[in-house]
């Protein structure tokens, strides 16, 4: 499943994007924005897979939003203007779609994007750790190492069970390169390694004696993640 969100200043395009996203099983729009800035504040909260997003629009445009989270997540760009596509692909952007948008090419997009997903998802499954900038070094740390992940504005601290790593990136930019099926954000400061947590209780989890706040919008996934 994708989790996508689309970004348009006019309420009919986001309408037509919602009603072409219904109809797609593996496309799950968890909302529309008519402002830029509401969907960058939401992106920070949630991340999402996949942003279908106006090029022309007032504030901030459909190009420099995507120069913000070009790190974070795909963008599919809509618009009524042809010349805009050369600049959309420059930002290597998962497809193009010219307004008024079809069902049929609003389709082959998606699937773009979720081939785009698995090839993500496979790579994470072959990789076994990941490089991080600790002051001028880069270091290594293996994914079973790390026990969990608490994030501050634009920085992280990476828990091993004897070592504490801050680097400079936001929490959303690293679970991103994390693999699903071992890390799961709890909290909006906190991604714990599923397979290291040693009590659950209502609202919170225990680690190697840490105790991590689990909020309520993650508790169904949580349990979910542990039951099943």
């Amino acid at each position: 499943m994708i989790n996508a969100i689309a970004v348009d200043d006019e309420p009919v395009a986001l309408d037509i994007i919602k009603s072409h996203a219904e109809k797609v099983p593996f496309i799950n729009l968890k909302g529309t924005f008519l402002s830029a800035m509401d969907a960058l504040a939401y992106i920070k909260k949630e991340p999402v897979d996949l942003v279908f997003l106006d090029i022309s629009m007032p504030d901030i445009s459909g190009l420099e939003f995507a120069e913000m989270v070009k790190h974070q997540t795909q963008v599919i760009f809509t618009t009524a203007y042809p010349e805009h596509a050369l600049k959309g692909f420059d930002l290597a952007a998962t497809d193009y779609l010219l307004k008024p948008i079809n069902f049929a090419r609003f389709l082959q997009a998606c699937q773009l994007a979720e081939d785009r997903v698995k090839q993500m998802a496979s790579n994470q499954t072959e990789r076994e750790s990941l490089f991080v900038k600790d002051g001028h070094n880069w270091i290594q740390i293996k994914f079973n190492d790390i026990l969990y992940i608490q994030g501050e504005d634009n920085y992280v601290s990476i828990f091993e069970k004897d070592k504490r790593t801050l680097t400079r990136i936001t929490l959303t930019e690293l679970q991103s390169k994390l693999p699903e099926d071992q890390f799961l954000r709890v909290h909006k400061s906190y991604i714990v390694a599923i397979f290291k947590i040693e009590k659950a209780e209502t609202h919170q989890l225990i680690i190697n004696n840490f105790k991590i706040p689990v909020s309520k919008v993650y508790r169904n996934v949580l349990l979910k993640m542990l039951i099943n």
